[in-house]
């Protein structure tokens, strides 16, 4: 195998063998006609994610590829691999390829490898998403606001991960033709705080709902082991509060107004948070399906082997805007009172009572 290319090279030798690492990987799933069908990238019994199992090598129809159609993510069986296992780095997914296909490991490490062209298309599109963000505008005002309102949510002046753009770039593949929709750009961010990507969400014309498309939510650039961040000022929290959906999250924070929260945008991202240095205790926000179960499982074991104390926040129908919604924010607040330690109950809950 050639060392200049090691990610796109072992991708095809996986794509060779994709029924074989769908059995190992996502042993949950089954075999429909040319496609291996399970819920998501964790494993989870249903049929949303889909890998083609036979096909050419590149290209379209290509053995390999996979796409879940309730989050909008896609990639290859190296991707697969990566969020199957929670691994946040290229080298730890590629040593496990290896290990699959029962390859030696190269002499030279991963990280000394040139730039692949899967990296180099994963740079530009991290590029492209930090375009995007500085050309958007704040979301006060715009329908983007008005969506948020119509959930529950009051749009915080403070939340700078969030913004709008009024004319952003839809590609619908089925009809092959390219939109210009109203869209919600939320910040991806690393833990230092770099932008790494960002969320779409396309909405309405008059903000009342999510574009009628196809996948009126998509991602941009790098994800894995980021989130969109709220409440954070830079200082490091010995405390955070983690979650799938934006709105989870977000409704989360109309409970305490002061606590640091992040959305990681999927299920199979919120397994693979990758942990700030100081982080001593967590709270995952699940919702009530097999997807976020498995999250949570993933995240207690990691948080174990690191010393993190981790604990499932549980809505009480299915997330937790659904509980803003359909209880409202009392309710809300009782039902997450009851699932934190005294302390934190104090600190973040009293801080929501607090005047402006």
């Amino acid at each position: 195998m050639s060392s200049s290319r090691p990610a796109s090279e072992l991708a095809r030798r996986l794509a060779r063998n994709a029924e074989a690492a769908c059995r190992r990987y996502l042993p949950k799933g089954r075999r429909e006609g040319a496609y291996w069908l399970v819920g998501d990238c964790l494993g989870s019994p249903g049929r949303s994610l889909y890998v083609r199992l036979k096909g050419p090598e590149s290209g379209k129809g290509a053995a390999g590829k996979w796409t879940d159609a309730s989050s909008g993510e896609h990639g290859d069986l190296l991707d697969l691999i990566g969020l199957n296992l929670g691994l946040a780095c290229l080298g730890d997914a590629l040593d496990e390829a290896r290990r699959f296909l029962g390859e030696p490991k190269p002499r030279q490490a991963a990280s000394q490898s040139p730039v692949s062209g899967k990296a180099r298309a994963s740079q530009n599109s991290g590029e492209a998403a930090r375009r995007l963000f500085a050309l958007s505008r704040p979301i006060t005002g715009t329908i983007a606001e008005t969506y948020l309102g119509l959930r529950g949510i009051a749009a915080s002046h403070d939340d700078l991960a969030l913004r709008f753009h009024p004319r952003c770039f839809y590609r619908d593949v089925d009809a092959g033709r390219l939109l210009e929709l109203p869209a919600m750009i939320a910040a991806v961010t690393d833990a230092a705080g770099g932008l790494t990507g960002v969320h779409r969400t396309w909405l309405a014309l008059d903000g009342g709902g999510k574009a009628s498309v196809a996948s009126p939510r998509r991602a941009m650039g790098h994800l894995l082991g980021g989130g969109v961040r709220f409440g954070m000022s830079g200082e490091a929290s010995p405390i955070l509060f983690a979650g799938e959906g934006l709105e989870t999250m977000l409704s989360l924070r109309m409970a305490m107004p002061l606590a640091p929260v992040i959305a990681a945008l999927s299920a199979n991202h919120l397994a693979a948070y990758l942990f700030p240095p100081l982080l001593r205790r967590l709270y995952v926000a699940i919702d009530a399906d097999a997807a976020g179960r498995r999250a949570l499982e993933r995240l207690s074991a990691r948080g174990g082997e690191a010393g993190i104390e981790v604990f499932g926040l549980h809505p009480a129908l299915g997330d937790f805007n659904d509980d803003l919604r359909g209880l409202g924010l009392a309710a809300l607040q009782e039902n997450v009172r009851t699932q934190l330690i005294e302390g934190d109950a104090e600190r973040f809950l009293l801080a929501a009572g607090r005047p402006e």
